[in-house]
């Protein structure tokens, strides 16, 4: 790794970070609504986005610095078993294909802003809206630590960052400016700005990822050369060569699997969800989503690339950014350090509104101020996404940077035990709420002490996310072995308090507002509201 800094990627970098930090400020003049002071507006971009806009913005926050930087730095260290990503994300799109539609057609027939205002609504129930909303905001603080490693990941191989330095106001202080950047024009410009920035940050990935894997490979004198390395490095370590042992098998399965599930549990995705006009936009762009596996899979393919490359350093992370480096020109990789730097921007931007719209809709309104007025809630969100991210920075600061995917798997565990009650709620009304609420405590408690005790060569708590299976013997991902404990306590529970024939909630929607479309929820949106709140807001 160059110990000075790189003056050319450094300015290419800088012009392209403050040409979207222009655009982040400018999105509030983006389709401008004559009323901004409303969640709709500020945390949902007035629900008016249409398929190419709406496939940007789910591709801005599902494909993140995650997948530039972790998912390959997991296969350049752990070999081929970090592959597990590309499986999970092919299994993702028929699964929210059956219950996205159904969830957008409800939430806009009720003007629901977040997953736990459904969860209410079916159930009739605010502790377990309550509980919805808590683990979407947990999960979601370590998975914007994923986008911030991210971007110093770029800073410490320009140089400007990190490094060896002690000192760490030096050492973190580019960090903290461009998190100070985001902070300024999420508060600024709510979902528009990740909107808007997002057809940036998919055009630089895009020529990034094409130029990498055509003219890395020349340079290294084939995929052939590429893999015999990899695989002459793992079978050195141990790893058995470019395959996982037979022993790691039920780890990559239950990775794959448990992702897929949690992937759009997650609050940004939800928000990306909702922020579009009609039921069939989400349709088209989850069709076309699957353009990003492909990108995905090519992208992981770089792992392998910085082994042959003869990449050497401590910290994984740095693997792909200190392969562009060696590789390319210097200005162009500087649009490539570009590209991983707003590619963490725009998701970290929609997971910070989305966490702020679950503390004010389903903390604050329920909880604390039940008659504040729609600037109010504005107000409340625009501050309460500041802070979501400086929980973010605690993660990044005090956890183990070197195995960053580890955030977002440890996010995973938390937020698949939500899959019950919002995916088995759409479908059915046959769980009993305190059932629901239960297995969710069963699930979050077990996933986070698992969790707490994998200790890694780096850190002694929560260095890992598989554990062995209890009653299998073989080894997990935790948060499927959570969801599953999650789903028999609920499924027994629910028979039990039937029996003794328990109060259940009001459910307020009704089988049509499941498949209801844009025109057919204006008329609906005002007589079909919670007990005991104030309207909810008229969608647009």
């Amino acid at each position: 790794m160059p110990n000075g800094v790189n003056g050319v990627a450094l300015a290419v970098f800088i012009f392209f970070f403050l040409a979207v930090t222009v655009m982040g400020f400018l999105a509030s003049r983006w389709r401008k609504a004559d009323n901004e002071h409303s969640l709709d507006e500020w945390g949902l971009g007035g629900r008016s986005f249409g398929t190419w806009i709406t496939w940007f913005l789910l591709g801005g926050d599902v494909y993140t610095a995650y997948t530039f930087v972790a998912v390959p730095a997991a296969i350049y260290a752990a070999g081929a078993a970090g592959f597990f990503a590309v499986p999970y994300t092919i299994l993702v799109y028929p699964l929210i294909f059956t219950f996205l539609p159904r969830l957008w057609s409800v939430c806009h027939r009720h003007g629901y802003v977040t997953t736990a205002d459904f969860v209410r609504g079916r159930f009739g129930s605010k502790g377990l809206s309550l509980a919805v909303a808590f683990t979407g905001i947990l999960a979601t603080m370590p998975y914007i630590a994923l986008q911030l490693v991210g971007i110093q990941a770029v800073l410490d191989v320009m140089g400007v960052g990190g490094g060896e330095n002690t000192n760490w106001i030096i050492k973190d202080l580019p960090l903290l400016l461009a998190f100070g950047v985001l902070a300024a024009y999420t508060y600024s410009s709510g979902l528009r700005a990740p909107a808007m920035i997002a057809f940036v940050k998919d055009t630089l990935i895009y020529v990034v990822i094409v130029v990498a894997i055509i003219c890395i490979p020349i340079k290294l004198g084939g995929f052939d050369e590429i893999f015999a390395a990899a695989d002459k490095k793992y079978t050195e370590a141990g790893a058995g060569g470019l395959l996982p042992a037979s022993t790691g098998q039920w780890t990559y399965a239950t990775l794959a699997l448990g992702s897929a599930m949690a992937m759009f549990m997650y609050p940004h995705s939800i928000t990306a969800t909702l922020s579009s006009r009609s039921r069939e936009v989400i349709r088209r762009s989850t069709t076309v989503m699957p353009l990003y596996t492909l990108m995905l899979g090519l992208l992981a393919l770089l792992g392998f690339m910085a082994i042959a490359a003869g990449i050497k350093v401590t910290n994984g992370q740095l693997a792909i950014p200190q392969l562009f480096e060696d590789m390319f020109p210097d200005w162009f990789a500087g649009v490539a350090f570009a590209a991983i730097g707003i590619g963490a921007l725009v998701p970290a931007a929609i997971m910070s509104i989305a966490a702020a719209n679950l503390f004010t809709r389903n903390i604050y309104k329920d909880f604390i101020k039940p008659d504040a007025t729609p600037a109010q809630e504005t107000k409340v969100s625009k501050l309460v996404s500041l802070l979501v991210k400086v929980g973010a920075l605690v993660f990044v600061l005090t956890m183990d940077k070197t195995v960053a995917i580890n955030f977002q798997l440890l996010g995973g565990i938390w937020i698949l035990q939500t899959f019950p009650a919002l995916v088995g709620g759409l479908f059915t009304r046959w769980f009993h709420r305190w059932a629901l609420l239960a297995g969710w405590a069963v699930g979050m408690l077990y996933g986070t002490f698992a969790a707490y005790g994998v200790a890694s060569p780096t850190q002694k708590h929560f260095g890992g996310s598989a554990k062995e299976i209890p009653g299998i013997g073989e080894i997990g991902y935790i948060g499927l072995t959570a969801f599953v404990l999650n789903m028999a306590v609920t499924v027994i529970l629910t028979f039990v308090l039937k029996a003794a024939k328990a109060p259940e909630g009001i459910d307020v929607t009704s089988p049509g507002d499941y498949r209801a479309d844009a025109a057919e929820g204006e008329e609906k949106a005002a007589p079909t509201l919670r007990p005991g709140t104030s309207p909810a807001i008229n969608p647009s």
